[in-house]
């Protein structure tokens, strides 16, 4: 049973075990990971997983998507300790296990630009067969914030709360939104297409404009995923009835997640707690 006192100043001493789904059936390579806990990276993804962590008596559920850039995933930092968050306001969450854009496909090639929103998508049909009673909210941080903008741009049978987003790269690395305008494209070339694919918030990719309410926290001086990201959905909620609350934070750095709350954005937890609430009382 998951332990719900979790609080983002008090992980467990150990890690806790995930109930691991398989997504696909197929023979296939190990996942490769590296670090100690509460450290643990994703090198490599081969065979997509869901990695559950189940309450009793869960009133919601989240799909949790880690960022890493989409050439790694940070596991423990933006996957499993997010999950503990969820679990401790009463959702079961389901951490998210994708392949990575451009990777190594374990067979001599690469995997092709979509394959992160495939893994996504598989993992969504999962809980539609095994718990569609349950609400669903999508969270993701950094670039797993970008997979959270793109599944909420999905149709989906379940019941769709909202979507979380934390310093997430979801329309500026587009190669016609740039910002800043001389930043390169991104390696591998898959990684950008899928950029290309899916500027979230942008209008003239009106797939991109996401179907269900939003939840933002961006740093405003973060260097590495600019607030222009943010300020893009912004005005495209604003213009197309989206339902977005945006929080942008003077003094924090990028990558805080749950860990480092020493600055502006320290309460940034407690704004998203009373969000989910909001959302699941509607």
């Amino acid at each position: 049973m998951i332990d719900t006192r979790f609080s983002p100043l008090h992980l467990p001493a150990t890690p806790p075990e995930p109930e691991i789904v398989r997504l696909d059936e197929r023979p296939l390579a190990q996942t490769v990971f590296s670090g100690e806990w509460p450290d643990r990276q994703i090198e490599q993804v081969h065979a997509p997983e869901l990695h559950s962590f189940r309450l009793a008596r869960p009133r919601a559920q989240a799909l949790v998507y880690a960022g890493g850039g989409y050439t790694k995933l940070m596991y423990d930092k933006e996957g499993v300790e997010v999950a503990l968050w969820l679990n401790a306001m009463g959702m079961d969450a389901h951490v998210v296990v994708h392949r990575l854009p451009g990777g190594d496909s374990g067979t001599g090639g690469v995997y092709c630009k979509d394959i992160a929103l495939t893994d996504a998508l598989s993992a969504m049909k999962h809980l539609e067969r095994n718990s569609a009673a349950l609400p669903l909210f999508h969270v993701g941080l950094s670039s797993g914030g970008h997979m959270a903008g793109t599944m909420a741009c999905q149709p989906s049978n379940l019941n769709v709360r909202g979507s979380l987003i934390t310093y997430a790269p979801i329309n500026a690395n587009h190669r016609d939104h740039k910002y800043p305008e001389d930043k390169p494209d991104y390696p591998p070339l898959q990684k950008q297409d899928f950029y290309d694919d899916w500027p979230i918030g942008i209008e003239s990719a009106p797939h991109g404009l996401p179907r269900c309410p939003v939840f933002l926290a961006y740093a405003l001086q973060d260097r590495s995923v600019p607030v222009q990201h943010a300020l893009n959905l912004i005005h495209a909620a604003s213009r197309n009835n989206i339902d977005v609350d945006a929080h942008i934070y003077g003094k924090a750095p990028h990558g805080f997640a749950l860990r480092n709350l020493d600055g502006s954005h320290a309460l940034w937890p407690d704004l998203a707690k009373d969000w989910f609430n909001r959302k699941l009382a509607e």
